[in-house]
């Protein structure tokens, strides 16, 4: 990390470094690190330090399809304090990820198509300066593991993951992820492709299944639409059981068995 300089609310200018203590981190778990900064060339009565949540979001509008960014949390750090020019001070923070954090990395590795992070925001006499944007990877949860575990053993294939707007039931945030699959083995006669949308709480998980998309969740036809609940302390082989019977249950209503 370096010190990036923050200059429109600050004129001369205050340098800013955010550092994330686990920049790997799962839904639920706290994310640590630090804000350190100087001073520029004049005394600063800094209002706040506040720390964002941002992913980017497709989003459609009648034909067209644009990407924007997103803040599904905003933390305060600090209140009010007195930045001295040029004088060095630092700002720990601790914040709970949200359970419904979308993954953005499996093993460790960044999962194509999906951009979260976190920036850094210092008020000064209601004027705010953003820093730049640090990355945020999100691993999943052991049972969001377990499905995806199951889907592989399946022989569906990863295609990619996106965050689409818009506000499932059971859901607080403004968008929801889609992880998208080419349908193999048993399944691959009855449809190409599979999406799979998590809604993550503190003790369980919903598991939302849609086969080759109509329109996306908000207007799918519950014909090709399976939800169904998953405990974090079921077995891997009762997550798949679920699975299972998930897809089962499209199939029949589809007449495909």
């Amino acid at each position: 990390m370096v010190f990036r300089k923050l200059m429109a609310a600050f004129g001369a200018g205050v340098e800013v470094d955010t550092v994330l203590q686990n920049s790997n981190v799962r839904p639920g778990e706290i994310l640590r690190g630090q804000v350190n900064f100087r001073g520029g060339g004049s005394d600063y009565k800094v209002e706040g330090i506040f720390i964002d949540f941002t992913a980017v979001v497709e989003v459609e509008s009648g034909d067209n399809e644009y990407r924007s960014t997103y803040s599904f949390l905003r933390q305060q750090i600090t209140g009010p304090f007195h930045l001295a020019a040029g004088a060095p001070q630092t700002a720990p923070f601790e914040i709970p990820v949200p359970w419904e954090t979308p993954i953005s990395a499996i093993g460790g590795h960044p999962l194509r198509g999906m951009q979260l992070g976190v920036s850094t925001e210092l008020s000064l006499a209601g004027a705010l300066d953003k820093g730049d944007l640090d990355p945020l990877f999100v691993n999943p949860l052991p049972a969001q593991d377990h499905v995806l575990g199951a889907l592989d053993n399946m022989g569906f294939r990863f295609k990619k993951a996106d965050l689409e707007r818009g506000t499932l039931r059971g859901s607080r945030m403004p968008f929801f992820q889609e992880i998208e699959y080419y349908a193999g083995h048993e399944y691959g006669r009855h449809f190409s492709e599979l999406e799979l949308t998590f809604i993550s709480g503190p003790q369980s998980m919903d598991v939302i299944l849609e086969a080759d998309k109509r329109g996306g969740f908000l207007s799918s036809s519950h014909d090709t639409y399976n939800r169904f609940t998953v405990r974090y302390n079921d077995h891997p082989g009762q997550v798949e059981q679920s699975l299972r019977a998930g897809l089962h249950s499209m199939a029949q209503h589809r007449g495909w068995f």
